[in-house]
């Protein structure tokens, strides 16, 4: 896994949390040290290594990694040339600015979007949902671990060694950041593979509330998202400011016309 990101994004953070739960489970692990302007808040990136059995190189060579973890959009993108053919990119939407020209963001979500396995996470929107912007990191921390050999509650525990210091509602904090990543990955994974288009997951996650949708009336949103009108009901969610609701029923509330029509049209 390549963590990639800017210096004071928490990166060790990240690192120390998905580390310390595959050691509770007695995985092996290699961390390499961050390399980059850390200091000035420049690209910085790690190398985080987890197997069931011995590994003799904490650096991921080439087209090898199965996961970039990008706290950063535009240094997500940096990093795709190590990422293997099956590797998946997580990846923050939430831009950090440090250069004068850097990119739109519209441009790198086209990119972010082109790519075969990817999964994005607006990591400051659900961090301030948590309670702090700070816990961003944590966000992240939760998108990934479902595609890494490790448990959920593992992970939980080391953040909350690693917060404890701080105090109980750090603590707390930080482990709903975490839950909340590990929420949104699940939706965005779900309706993708029932082949929502990713811009409009996007939008759609964007609208979601910290309780999010239930099983069945994600089901019903991605069947609506992928038909000829989804592009509609995405723009009367965003026109009239309205927040998803967790029960299928209240889809039926919202002001569309053919929300009750027939077979979606899915696009692959």
């Amino acid at each position: 896994m390549i963590l990639a990101g800017v210096g004071g994004q928490g990166i060790l953070s990240i690192a120390y949390v998905l580390d310390h739960a595959a050691l509770r489970q007695n995985l092996h692990v290699k961390q390499a040290d961050v390399h980059g302007m850390a200091q000035r808040g420049g690209a910085v990136q790690s190398h985080s290594r987890i197997a069931d059995r011995a590994i003799h190189s904490d650096l991921i060579p080439a087209g090898a990694a199965g996961m970039i973890l990008g706290v950063e959009p535009l240094e997500s993108l940096r990093y795709t040339h190590l990422l293997s053919p099956e590797g998946t990119v997580v990846s923050t939407i939430a831009p950090h600015r440090s250069i004068p020209d850097y990119p739109a963001i519209s441009e790198l979500l086209t990119q972010l979007e082109g790519l075969p396995n990817v999964v994005l996470i607006d990591s400051d929107r659900l961090a301030r949902m948590a309670g702090s912007p700070k816990a961003h990191n944590m966000v992240m921390a939760g998108a990934a671990v479902f595609s890494l050999p490790i448990e959920a509650a593992n992970a939980e525990k080391a953040s909350r060694r690693l917060f404890a210091s701080k105090g109980d509602r750090i603590v707390e904090v930080n482990l709903r950041a975490f839950r909340l990543g590990a929420a949104f990955f699940e939706i965005y994974r779900e309706l993708a593979a029932i082949g929502v288009q990713r811009e409009r997951i996007r939008r759609f996650s964007a609208k979601l509330g910290a309780a999010g949708p239930t099983p069945e009336s994600l089901r019903i949103w991605g069947d609506l998202l992928c038909g000829d009108g989804g592009g509609e009901i995405l723009s009367s969610l965003e026109s009239q400011d309205l927040e998803v609701t967790p029960e299928p029923a209240a889809i039926e509330e919202l002001p569309h016309g053919s929300l009750g029509g027939g077979e979606a049209e899915r696009n692959m």
